[in-house]
């Protein structure tokens, strides 16, 4: 079976998990957690080379604030306990998005767990927390702006290739496969740029409820899609027969 090299998942539906068994809201996430831990590892046996999990949205802010906070100490336990069980199975985590809204104690558990993992060979994990598609494609803008103006870069050179290398996956393969559970059908914001050609994948699956055999369900589900990238279907089949 063919197993996408990047998967992005929104890992939607932790609240609605709680909330239909009279649990608090925090609750749910404290299970998508465990739900996540299983998605790594699966992913990692698999082969993927590289699992985006979008865990904190640049909107997530306007949540209620008791949650947020709870997801604050959540992220900060989470760091904690996951770390060397990464490094054990050699996963590279990275954090992408704004992380100077976070805590000072954030920021520094995440640069420390980035520090743990950071000459592990295996799956690359991003983590996008802070993070909106809309910034990350203005900060990428705004980072080519300047080294236009600073004589670095000239603007005839810019095309799309330096554009994805200034984004915050810039040293990661795209997207193949984009999954979200919990029932909604967009991406919210979500590596608006990198999933331009990703298959998107959709289930009523709420997060805390997704394992490793929905993770299945859904490769199985990617294995089974043609892709053209602007190709006739013709000529995809006559490039792999060739």
């Amino acid at each position: 079976m063919t197993v996408p090299r990047h998967v992005a998942i929104v890992m939607d539906g932790n609240g609605r998990w709680a909330k239909a068994r009279f649990l608090p809201r925090l609750m749910g996430h404290h299970r998508g957690v465990e739900s996540a831990r299983k998605v790594i590892r699966a992913c990692s046996d698999a082969g993927v080379e590289c699992l985006t999990l979008f865990a904190f949205s640049s909107e997530n802010w306007k949540r209620p604030e008791d949650e947020v906070s709870g997801l604050m100490s959540l992220f900060v336990s989470a760091l904690e306990r996951e770390a060397a069980a990464l490094q054990r199975h050699q996963v590279r985590m990275q954090f992408i998005g704004d992380r100077s809204a976070f805590s000072t104690e954030l920021q520094d558990k995440i640069a420390q767990v980035e520090g743990m993992t950071a000459a592990c060979g295996g799956m690359r994990l991003l983590i996008a927390a802070n993070y909106g598609g809309r910034w990350d494609i203005l900060q990428a803008a705004q980072t080519l702006a300047a080294q236009v103006v600073s004589g670095e870069l000239a603007l005839a050179d810019m095309d799309e290739a330096r554009f994805d290398a200034a984004l915050s996956t810039g040293d990661v393969p795209t997207p193949d496969l984009f999954i979200r559970t919990g029932g909604e059908r967009r991406i919210s914001n979500f590596l608006m740029w990198q999933l331009a050609y990703a298959e998107l994948y959709f289930t009523d699956t709420l997060w805390p409820e997704f394992d490793e055999a929905s993770l299945q369900t859904a490769f199985a589900d990617f294995a089974r899609r043609q892709r053209r990238f602007g190709m006739t279907g013709d000529q995809v089949s006559g490039a792999k027969n060739a």
